[in-house]
């Protein structure tokens, strides 16, 4: 009992901690190996942060070592000169064309018979006869036959009325279904000729068209009904897009015209509009 109380001058820490105690247990050899595990960690780790310190300046070496050699070009630059920015002179606006004098209407002669006013017949003075046939004539108790005056004839009476007669020769009626081209009193649009331009302008879709076309001109015919309403309205131009939608406008305009008429009474009549537009 009394050695075991008694402690060895050798002894370690370890040896002191687990004295009296079991050894076997894990904790125990672990201390005893924890001095050896440090070391190696330690040597373990410096080798490893050294090959990865020296590892970048080794490949780079073996880069530089087996890399090709560059050659130089001696490269004459040539000097570039810029192009000169050409300036377009801006484009003169051509005027509008004129606008198409107006249609005159075709002027209708009226023929007349008319009846000559009478005219008094003129007077006709019978000289008398010379003095020495005078002188011949005797006088005494038989009868002598003289100088016979020139018969007359009085003018027929004028006209009661006093004005002048006139008779207008009869025309046939006009045809309710005919189209006539030449009439005595043309359709007309209410303002004038100029109203229905200004109208068309107006209603015209520009959108129809892509705006590149320049001058565009069309002949535009229909017909005025008696009732003053548009049909058979006909586009006749070099762009199909352009008479298609002058048809169209001419088409959407709700105002009735005044119709033709022939003899008072009113016809079914032609009428041409030369159009005219700019699309620039």
């Amino acid at each position: 009992m009394a050695d075991e109380n008694v402690y060895k001058d050798n002894l370690g820490l370890d040896e002191i901690v687990f004295e009296n105690r079991n050894k076997t247990y894990g904790a125990y050899n672990l201390r005893k190996i924890y001095s050896k595990n440090l070391t190696k960690a330690f040597v373990l780790g410096t080798v490893v942060f050294c090959v990865g310190t020296i590892t970048p300046f080794v490949v780079m070496k073996i880069k530089q070592m087996s890399a090709v050699e560059k050659t130089e070009v001696n490269a004459n630059l040539i000097d570039i000169i810029p192009e000169e920015t050409i300036i377009e002179q801006p484009k003169e606006e051509e005027p509008p064309p004129p606008p198409p004098p107006p249609k005159e209407e075709p002027k209708i002669e009226v023929i007349q018979n008319v009846v000559p006013e009478p005219k008094r017949a003129p007077k006709v003075e019978t000289p008398p006869p010379p003095i020495t046939k005078q002188l011949e004539t005797t006088t005494g108790l038989q009868n002598q036959e003289g100088v016979k005056a020139p018969s007359y004839t009085p003018p027929p009476p004028p006209p009661s009325t006093g004005t002048k007669a006139a008779t207008v020769e009869a025309k046939p009626a006009p045809s309710t279904n005919e189209i006539y081209d030449e009439v005595e009193q043309g359709s007309e649009f209410p303002g004038g000729i100029n109203a229905f331009r200004n109208r068309v302008g107006s209603s015209f879709d520009t959108s129809a068209m892509s705006g590149d076309e320049g001058t565009l001109r069309a002949d535009v015919t229909f017909v005025v009904e008696r009732d003053g309403t548009l049909t058979q309205v006909k586009a006749t131009g070099s762009n199909s897009d352009f008479n298609r939608e002058a048809e169209r406008t001419i088409k959407s305009i709700r105002n009735k015209w005044r119709p033709a008429k022939i003899n008072g009474q009113t016809v079914r009549s032609r009428f041409k509009l030369p159009l005219t537009m700019n699309f620039e």
